[in-house]
Order: C-alpha cells, then sequence, then structure tokens
C-alpha cells in the first residue's frame, strides 16, 4: 500500500506505530487529506516578502522549458523582481519558515510522534503553474503538505535507478527519471518520503507546498565533530610515541608495531564513555544546521526583573533560531540548547526543552540549576522578555 486516505483518528491513515513500522525510512506514503480543510496561514505575497529580507534564506528556481535550461539564485531579491518572471515555469522557496511564522510552526505540533530533535524546518515553496526544482533525490525524511493549489508528484521506487546527478546545472538534477507513481495533490494532501526516493514535483496551478524535513547528518559530519571535540581535551603533549622502538628491516617500512602504536594514539576515540558522548551528542544536534546568529540585547533584564514581569503577565520567549533537547544523565539530566548543556533535574531539562514560552507558573517549578540555565540564556539572547500589557488588568 502507497496511497491511503487519513481518518479523524489517524491523521497518517494509520496508527503511528504502523506508520514507524513499515514506512518510516523505508518506504513513501501518499496520506490523502492528512490536513482536510487546511487553509495556508500566510499568502503568497507574504512569502515573497520575506524572500526579500537579508535575514531569510530563499531561493528562486527558473526553468527555461524550451532550452531545457534551469537556473538558481538566492536571495534577498528585490520585490520589482518578482512581476518580470512571468506567470509560469517559476518556484520560490523559503527555509526555516516555523522560525518566522508561529502558525506554520505550530503545524509541528502534529508531528511529536517523532524526536522533535530529528525535525530540521518547514521550507515553503510557492510555484507558477510548470514550477518546479527538477527531478532530485533528498538526503533527508521529508513530509510534503499541499497548502493551496495542485500540484504533481512523481517518484521513482526502483532501488537500482540511476542517483546520477546532470552535469553543468546549479541544482542536483537527476540526469534520466523514470516514474513508478504519480499523482496530483490538493490541499491537505501529503506525501511523505524517505532518504533516496527519486521524486519530481510540478505546480498544475499556482500552489504552495510546506516541506516538514528531517535533520540527518552524515557519518562524516558525526566522525570529524567528535573528533573535534575530543581533540580539544588532550594535551599538547598526548602525541604518538615509541618508547619500545626496535631497529627497523628496512627504515621506510610502517610496520605492524607502528599501527598498533596509531591505535593506542587513538584510543580517546574508541574509549569514550557513554556520558560524555551523550553530552556530545546533544550539544552538536541542537546546533547542527542553525538557522541563524543569535546575539544579546544590548540590554537584558536580571532574574529578579524577570521574576516581577512574569507575576504581572509577561512572557520568557525562546528565540525562535534556538534548538532545545534534553537527555537523562544518572538522576540528573541535561538541557541542551543550540549547542549549550547545562545540567539540572530532568523535570526542569523537559520543561524547559518543551516550551518556547514561559510563563510564571512554569518559571515557577525551575529550579536553582534551571534558573541559572534561563538566566545564562537570556544573557546570550537565547532568550527574551515580553513584558505585560499595559492594558492588562
Amino acid at each position: 500500500m502507497i496511497e491511503i486516505n487519513a481518518s479523524q483518528k489517524h491523521f497518517l491513515g494509520l496508527p503511528v506505530a504502523d506508520f514507524l513500522r513499515a514506512y518510516w525510512q523505508k518506504k513513501p506514503l501518499l496520506i490523502r487529506q492528512a490536513f482536510p480543510g487546511y487553509v495556508a496561514p500566510l499568502t503568497p505575497e507574504d512569502l515573497a516578502g520575506l524572500a526579500c529580507e537579508e535575514a531569510a534564506l530563499s531561493r528562486l528556481v527558473t526553468y527555461q522549458r524550451r532550452k531545457d535550461e534551469w537556473t538558481l539564485r538566492s536571495g534577498p531579491f528585490a520585490e520589482d523582481e518578482f512581476p518580470k518572471l512571468g506567470k509560469k515555469d517559476w518556484t520560490l522557496l523559503v527555509q526555516d519558515m516555523d522560525k518566522w511564522d508561529m502558525d506554520v510552526r505550530a503545524l509541528l505540533d502534529r508531528f511529536r510522534f517523532l524526536p522533535a530533535w530529528r525535525i530540521d524546518d518547514v521550507m515553503i515553496s510557492f510555484a507558477t503553474p510548470g514550477g518546479s526544482v527538477g527531478p532530485h533525490v533528498d538526503q533527508y525524511d521529508v513530509f510534503l503538505l499541499q497548502a493551496q493549489g495542485r500540484r504533481r508528484w512523481q517518484i521513482d521506487v526502483d532501488p537500482k535507478a540511476s542517483k546520477a546527478f546532470r552535469p553543468g546545472v546549479d541544482l542536483k538534477l537527476l540526469q534520466t527519471f523514470n516514474a513508478s507513481h504519480e499523482w496530483v495533490l490538493e490541499p491537505g494532501d501529503m506525501l511523505y518520503l524517505p532518504p533516496g526516493v527519486p521524486h519530481h514535483g510540478e505546480a498544475v496551478d499556482a500552489c504552495m507546498t510546506f516541506s516538514i524535513g528531517m535533520r540527518a547528518p552524515s557519518q562524516a559530519e558525526l566522525i570529524v565533530d567528535l573528533a573535534e571535540e575530543l581533540a580539544a581535551t588532550l594535551a599538547e603533549e598526548a602525541r604518538y610515541a615509541d618508547p619500545d622502538l626496535r631497529e627497523p628491516a628496512d627504515a621506510f617500512e610502517i610496520d605492524d608495531d607502528a599501527l598498533a602504536r596509531v591505535d593506542l594514539a587513538l584510543a580517546a576515540l574508541q574509549g569514550m564513555d557513554a556520558a560524555k558522548k551523550r553530552e556530545w551528542f546533544g550539544r552538536f544536534i541542537t546546533r547542527y544546521r542553525a538557522s541563524g546568529e543569535i546575539s544579546a540585547a544590548p540590554k537584558t533584564p536580571g532574574i529578579a526583573a524577570v521574576e516581577k514581569s512574569l507575576l504581572e503577565g509577561g512572557l520568557l520567549l525562546r528565540h525562535p533560531f534556538a534548538r532545545a533537547a534534553w537527555s537523562r544523565q544518572g538522576r540528573q539530566a541535561q538541557l541542551f540548547v543550540s549547542g549549550e548543556s547545562f545540567a539540572m533535574g530532568a523535570d526542569n531539562a523537559r520543561l524547559l526543552a518543551q516550551r518556547d514560552a514561559l510563563d510564571e507558573a512554569a518559571f515557577a517549578k525551575l529550579d536553582i540549576a534551571a534558573r541559572v540555565a534561563v538566566e545564562s540564556l537570556l544573557q546570550r539572547g537565547f532568550y527574551r522578555l515580553q513584558r505585560p500589557s499595559r492594558n492588562r488588568r
């Protein structure tokens, strides 16, 4: 089964456990009306406006159909560019829309059946009729929610399908693509694709598609970051050593004894204990694919001023670019925020990781260690204080 209808009970069309067992990272699934009656919380004009901002990550893909030529440009774009593009064969993509629009961010609540630290962002694409980014392959899981208009999706589930790229194009387009399945998605329909499935989407009419993508660091990225983590802890005098050296038969040979000493020199990499590895990964994954720079405000309130403001109805808001997760460490826990780690009780770490906003009731639950962490994060810009409205009584 590769196509299914959602139900009021199961928005994936089947129980989460069944989806994870049969489809997650295994095979595609088209879910008809996963979000019935869905209305996009922003317009194509809103998206275009954001693409003109320096801080937004935006791209524009145009296709010259007669010449079979693709062009990729990165933003920001001038407002007067879009009317000049014509009425077909172009696509605007803006990354990290869940950081810019809270209604878009609310979509992620439906995906809490996955680890939150695995979710990367919500990318929104607007395409005119015929607009596309071409046939390609992603190396991460993605849920493609049709938010407005219609888009035709084609996929190839042949495990032997060629993954060779087309030469001379800025985009990583497949050189050959032969669809095994094809559908037209209406608003509310959602297509799940595991990594490595060739696919091609083309707008039937002017449409918006929301792509909920996963974070999937490569093994090479993990190894390099872990090695750098360990290297920073090693003393300068910790080096390859051969106090047991004997005169070699050939001075130019790297013999078995030399390789054994290499293994000894790399023992730190092999002997890292589970607690240190857990802490490293928590810091790594919460800064991996960071959305943008987070800087401290010119003046930040102290913790006493924060408590007073919260009592009056204020809120502590976590910066939308900040990523948070937590992990148990024995009887305690570690909170991870954008590469930083803080020791505290498990209940507090869980609360701070889950909450984008802290009110007085939530703040009152925090122990001393958690409050120290919040103060530190506030001073560095990871939280900001939203003071209560003067009109509130």
